[in-house]
């Protein structure tokens, strides 16, 4: 990685691109020159318990952290590639502090946003910083879908977290979709098919 010598490195990445259900939630975020946060890694990596212990010591070490989400409605119409990257540059743009160099995990962000950018693949196992992001966007998006589970209990969010289980794919079949489902997502883009 190149980004020595700057001042403001921000690290970007997303969680939720696979669920059937809710957003996909991006974060982006400034860590302190030097940072320590031992046990951080891919978010896919850790545990639910272990993550959520995490993100206190990453607060504490990140100068500016901001959050995106895009609703499912906008997955719908744009497609889902398109929406992790609108809401990577969302965070990125909405973050307190401009950023002279951004780390994207597998994403190419520079010409819209007109900022220095490497896109790494397995960015979240490379940088500290993405693998930051990874968390706080992955713990962000399991409270809202553990929210939204309240609203709509009979689909088990709270669980699965909207991931297409399959005791998620045999609620949709047993209750149809709710308003957080993506109607553009196999198997339910077939199955409203069928209800034409």
């Amino acid at each position: 990685m190149n980004s020595h010598g700057f001042n403001f490195v921000c690290g970007t990445d997303e969680a939720g691109r696979g669920p059937l259900a809710g957003p996909v939630v991006a974060c982006a975020i400034i860590l302190k020159k030097g940072a320590k946060l031992p046990g951080v890694d891919d978010s896919k990596k850790l545990s639910e318990k272990k993550r959520n212990a995490l993100i206190g010591l990453i607060k504490e070490q990140a100068l500016a952290i901001s959050i995106s989400m895009v609703s499912p409605q906008e997955i719908d119409q744009v497609n889902i590639y398109r929406s992790a990257k609108n809401a990577m540059i969302s965070a990125i743009k909405g973050l307190k502090i401009k950023p002279d160099y951004v780390l994207a995990d597998a994403m190419m962000l520079e010409e819209e946003i007109g900022i220095p950018t490497e896109s790494l693949i397995k960015g979240d196992q490379r940088s500290i910083s993405i693998a930051a992001a990874s968390i706080i966007a992955k713990v962000t998006r399991d409270q809202y879908m553990k929210e939204m589970d309240e609203l709509f209990p009979q689909y088990g969010f709270q669980k699965h977290k909207g991931y297409p289980t399959k005791a998620h794919v045999e609620a949709i079949k047993e209750h149809g979709i709710c308003p957080i489902h993506r109607k553009t997502f196999e198997p339910i883009k077939s199955m409203l098919g069928g209800l034409k």
